[in-house]
């Protein structure tokens, strides 16, 4: 299903982040104070606004009750990213995710609400991307141009079937690399073995295909 996504500052990262969801099809709202900036993207998202993140009345006029997911891209202000954060949770957002350049930043806007902190250092706006814009992706890795693997959690009606039941090469033209138990070591799965809900699957795939299972 189709999420509605707040990316509210568009740095470097917010400005991958925001085009690459919009690519996988999301429905991507954008804002920031940079005119130029906005008219650069407007074009590579759903809808692109002009806004001052410090100011209240600014950001309740985004509809923020409406988003599935907001993000905040302003690691370097603080002041914006607590504002963003705290209405946002204030507006009941599922998954409220923010940019942090510290660890005391991140300890700030994790109290004031935010469910999960991106490290930019650690976390490139294509692999944020396509992790948030799946419930199933746990993680997701470009091994060349064409090519990627990912960690996923298995369909619901993947459940209580074998790899040879499934028959996911043909189907998704997906590999299955490894499995684990959560919290536990990657192994090699039997293909007979049925999946049970407590399985991750590691798989690698091509670029191209990785919605068609979705």
């Amino acid at each position: 299903m189709k999420k509605s996504i707040a990316v509210l500052g568009l740095g470097k990262y917010g400005c991958s982040v925001a085009k690459s969801l919009y690519e996988m099809g999301e429905d991507v709202l954008v804002a920031d104070k940079d005119e130029q900036i906005i008219r650069d993207i407007s074009s590579k998202v759903t809808s692109a606004v002009c806004a001052n993140l410090e100011n209240e009345d600014e950001v309740l006029e985004l509809g923020l009750q409406n988003m599935d997911i907001v993000i905040t891209g302003m690691g370097g202000n603080i002041a914006a990213s607590i504002m963003v954060v705290s209405i946002a949770k204030e507006k009941d957002v599922p998954l409220v995710i923010a940019k942090a350049s510290s660890a005391r930043m991140e300890k700030i806007l994790k109290r004031v609400g935010a469910d999960k902190i991106i490290n930019p250092e650690k976390d490139g706006g294509v692999r944020s991307a396509r992790i948030l814009a799946s419930q199933s992706i746990h993680d997701y890795y470009e091994l060349d141009d064409n090519l990627c693997m990912v960690e996923l959690q298995p369909k619901p009606t993947w459940l209580g079937h074998s790899l040879i039941d499934l028959d996911l090469r043909k189907k998704y033209n997906m590999n299955v690399a490894a499995v684990k138990e959560k919290g536990g070591k990657w192994g090699y799965i039997s293909p007979t073995k049925k999946l049970t809900d407590k399985n991750l699957l590691m798989v690698i795939l091509e670029k191209k295909d990785i919605n068609k299972w979705k």
